[in-house]
């Protein structure tokens, strides 16, 4: 399946939007694409929110109808992450899988926390740099568990099986063979990257210990009959929007008048952002 984006407004401002379409008809990167890319189900479909290398905190939004991705917002003010000496922004692709849901009803078992109310992070390691709304088919290595406000964050750990190392790395133990100390980098961006904001390191199941390939198709499936429930009404959604346009059976499924009410695209220049978001921060205990 090709997917495009329709854009609207200009990047790094409150009005931007970047919708995803299927045949020119936008569509929801939360329940409209399928999370498996094949009948085997050993490739997954990724939707990417922030590219590598970039600071916008960008994600799907939850509440608003088919879920376009957004900058995050908070008091007003368009959110950046900062650059924690030695990284720059994002350190993959980052951004979620389709039609998987983070369950905040539910207890993790193992991790002791409820899930965020998100879709599953993911964080893509291929050499490519992608862009807001690309949808790629990916193959899953391994899973990191964030404690993030008692909450449990997974981060799945993938790679487009279109890049050149993909046929090498088939489980975790392969992604430090390969591209070593990339694990130990991603998990001390996700404990130190809030510091500058203020807040404390954040804390991490197992020890900060990246589980397996086993374990995160697992907490895949779990994700997925999470959404399932949520899609069909057997979980309360909340503030979530469950508009969509080709799931099955769905109550919540959208018209074309709605649709036709969703703006024509513009491609128009990113808006300047402040040049101290470039300015790196120097975090004492981190490594170097």
């Amino acid at each position: 399946m090709s997917y495009t984006v329709r854009k609207i407004g200009q990047a790094n401002t409150l009005e931007h939007r970047v919708y995803i379409e299927k045949d020119g008809v936008p569509v929801s990167p939360f329940h409209d694409i399928p999370l498996y890319a094949n009948p085997e189900q050993t490739i997954l479909n990724m939707v990417v929110e922030i590219p590598r290398w970039t600071n916008a905190k960008q994600e799907i939004s939850k509440e608003e109808f088919l879920n376009p991705i957004k900058q995050d917002v908070k008091k007003g003010k368009l959110r950046f992450v900062r650059n924690c000496f030695p990284h720059k922004g994002y350190l993959w692709n980052y951004g979620a899988f389709p039609q998987t849901w983070e369950d905040p009803n539910v207890v993790h078992p193992e991790t002791k926390a409820k899930g965020d109310n998100d879709p599953l992070d993911v964080c893509e390691i291929g050499e490519l740099v992608g862009y807001p709304g690309q949808v790629k088919q990916v193959k899953v290595l391994g899973v990191m568990a964030l404690l993030d406000e008692e909450e449990t964050d997974w981060k799945v750990i993938v790679i487009d099986i279109n890049d050149p190392l993909a046929p090498k790395l088939n489980d975790i133990e392969d992604v430090e063979r390969h591209l070593p100390g990339l694990l130990r980098a991603t998990n001390e961006w996700f404990r130190i990257y809030k510091i500058p904001d203020g807040k404390p390191e954040n804390q991490f199941a197992f020890s900060g210990e990246c589980k397996n390939k086993k374990y995160a198709l697992d907490v895949i499936r779990e994700c997925a009959d999470a959404w399932e429930k949520l899609i069909t009404g057997k979980s309360p959604r909340g503030d979530i929007s469950l508009a969509n346009t080709a799931v099955e059976n769905s109550p919540d499924r959208a018209d074309p008048a709605q649709l036709a009410s969703i703006p024509k695209g513009d491609n128009l220049p990113p808006a300047p952002i402040e040049g101290t978001i470039d300015k790196w921060f120097f975090i004492s205990g981190a490594a170097v």
